[in-house]
């Protein structure tokens, strides 16, 4: 048994060089920074980090790179010299290898849902993300939207594929409709969003029904439309979720661009949600009153390979 949405071929093999750019230009002199970032891309199975590293610019006074609770590489730093300009810079190459087509036909993908369900033979961390969150986010109308598609009986495989279609089609991406802070309730009923909204709208519609479901934070390649040249730095974060699959393992799910994750995305981080996994996050000591940020992201193609469609990120 299959589903439509279930590649027919495996893509290729494909090297990218990932450059994650955030400049903060200050009105004042800022007297000292704190920063924890995740912009260094996980090795993984199907992921294999060649170089990586997070340049800063003042050079701080202190730094130190360690791994959290989930397994990813954090970057916390202390930049202690006066400065009215901050750039930090995530630079890597890693090469991605294509979606693996035998585990999305595997007995454990083809089994009913309900047998995916970890809470009795799963490991703590595998029952960690069957977990709602505080403030709750598996609300009445997330219920409910869950119930039309995880029916009894059905298989995992396309329980979690209409998911991903149902909310590609449900929901309008709008950039700038939402914030960090925005509530999936909110996104619920507004049905509008961006990537981490959609991803955490499925996340909410799978632990409703007892199904591990993590947030996962990274990059998506893409083309310009035809007849444009690609800018660089145009690329932008983007945010998937994973859900688990026994005798399978994770398998990843872009609602946004209605697909498997595959070759083109590249995995910095994942959590129980956004707040687990920030690109970058700190805390500055200054009289400044304003500031600005500015972001760019780059994914580039390290080697002659087919051309890719054009996705949403961001």
């Amino acid at each position: 048994m299959s589903h439509p949405l279930v590649p027919a071929t495996a893509g290729d093999r494909r090297r990218y060089r990932v450059t994650h750019r955030t400049v903060y230009d200050y009105d004042d002199v800022v007297s000292s920074s704190y920063g924890r970032c995740f912009l260094l891309p996980r090795d993984l199975p199907g992921q294999r980090v060649i170089e990586s590293a997070v340049l800063i610019d003042p050079e701080p006074a202190d730094r130190s790179t360690g791994v959290d609770v989930f397994g990813n590489s954090d970057t916390y730093f202390h930049v202690r010299t006066p400065h009215r300009r901050l750039e930090v810079v995530g630079s890597s190459i890693v090469d991605v290898d294509p979606v693996d087509l035998e585990a999305l036909r595997a007995p454990g993908a083809l089994a009913n849902w309900e047998s995916a369900r970890p809470r009795v033979a799963g490991t703590p961390v595998e029952v960690e993300f069957t977990l709602d969150l505080m403030p709750p986010e598996i609300s009445p109308a997330v219920r409910d939207y869950a119930d039309e598609i995880i029916v009894a009986g059905r298989p995992m495989i396309e329980v979690v594929a209409e998911l991903t279609t149902r909310i590609h089609a449900d929901f309008a991406y709008r950039s700038g409709s939402t914030a960090i802070s925005t509530r999936v309730d909110t996104v619920m009923s507004r049905r509008e969003g961006v990537c981490q909204d959609f991803a955490r709208v499925a996340i909410a519609c799978l632990r409703s029904k007892g199904l591990a479901a993590r947030y996962v934070s990274g990059y998506l390649a893409t083309d310009p439309p035809p007849g444009r040249e690609r800018v660089v730095g145009a690329d932008a974060s983007h945010a998937w979720l994973q859900v688990f699959v026994p005798d399978v393992g994770w398998i990843g799910l872009d609602p946004t661009n209605d697909k498997f994750v595959d070759e083109r995305y590249v995995v910095l981080a994942w959590g129980r949600d956004y707040d687990d996994v920030p690109p970058l996050r700190g805390v500055i000591y200054t009289d400044s009153a304003s500031s600005t940020i500015t972001v760019s992201v780059d994914v580039a193609p390290q080697d002659d390979t087919p051309s890719m469609q054009v996705a949403r990120s961001g």
